[in-house]
């Protein structure tokens, strides 16, 4: 079926997007890399990255692409959940599915607009900033009522959202996302290693992230909460930690690579027309 020159453009969007997501948790990796081998540089996360990214020479350069391409990644991911491309239905698997695209879109939205403000000479670095916002999320959510038993029930959430990247992993069912049938055997031996490499690191960082806020709603205690810099620096303090950190961080600098091979070889199903009215005919 021939695509409209809109759906074309879409798609060509959603690549890039794709690209820019592999770009960032490449370096995100490569950096955690180095603070696993000087056992002293700083972990950090996404938002970190992307001042990493202006400090480089020609860096504002970079960061402007990098900016289009999160902003096309959480369009893309905004049309997946309201248009339903991937056919996920309105059952509550699918509409829990379609609300975590939904979500993705949100954060990424929340990245650009932090590199956005970068290229204006007005964010912040992002360093510590993670868990600071973290702790204070999750101390507002304690000062609630039944307020322990709401961080509890995240802290659930967040380590089942890892355990499935968990499943996935060991699943190898991130294969029907690709066009597999273009890739030769070789390469599709070397994008299965990638994918189960780069998911079950994610895996990791998204379970200990859930184990430090039900320690939080535990102890009653929002300090305990932590983001992807605190889950990192969490590896780095533990026995042999260097080396559990640099197993993370080689996860994540393939998931980078695989987010690469989304771009080329990712099942991309752009709705033909962009009509706005579509949004709202979630059911059909």
């Amino acid at each position: 079926m021939t695509q409209s020159p809109q759906a074309e453009w879409i798609e060509r969007f959603a690549r890039f997007g794709y690209a820019a997501k592999g770009f960032v948790y490449g370096l995100l990796g490569i950096l955690a890399l180095q603070a696993a081998i000087t056992h002293g540089g700083q972990t950090t996360d996404q938002k970190g990255v992307l001042y990493a990214i202006t400090q480089q020479p020609f860096g504002k350069a970079l960061l402007f692409f990098v900016t289009i391409g999160l902003i096309s990644y959480a369009m893309w991911r905004l049309i997946e959940a309201f248009m339903d491309t991937d056919h996920k239905g309105t059952n509550f698997k699918g509409l829990i599915e379609r609300f975590g695209v939904g979500m993705s879109a949100v954060i990424y939205s929340g990245f650009a607009l932090t590199a956005i403000k970068l290229l204006m000479g007005n964010g912040e670095s992002g360093r510590g900033q993670s868990d600071q916002n973290a702790q204070h999320w999750t101390a507002r959510f304690l000062s609630q009522p039944f307020g322990e038993w709401l961080v509890g029930l995240a802290g659930a959430v967040v380590i089942g959202l890892g355990f499935s990247y968990f499943y996935k992993a060991f699943t190898g069912k991130f294969r029907q996302e690709l066009k597999i049938r273009e890739m030769t055997p070789n390469e599709e031996k070397w994008v299965m290693i990638a994918g189960r490499v780069g998911l079950s690191a994610r895996g990791v960082i998204f379970t200990l992230i859930g184990w430090f806020l039900m320690q939080a709603a535990y102890l009653s205690d929002a300090n305990q909460a932590k983001a992807i810099p605190g889950a990192l620096e969490a590896l780095l303090n533990q026995r042999y930690g260097s080396l559990l950190l640099g197993i993370v961080a080689v996860g994540l600098l393939i998931y980078g690579l695989y987010m690469g091979v989304h771009a080329r070889y990712r099942r991309i199903r752009p709705p033909q027309s962009a009509d706005p009215r579509q949004l709202l005919n979630v059911g059909k």
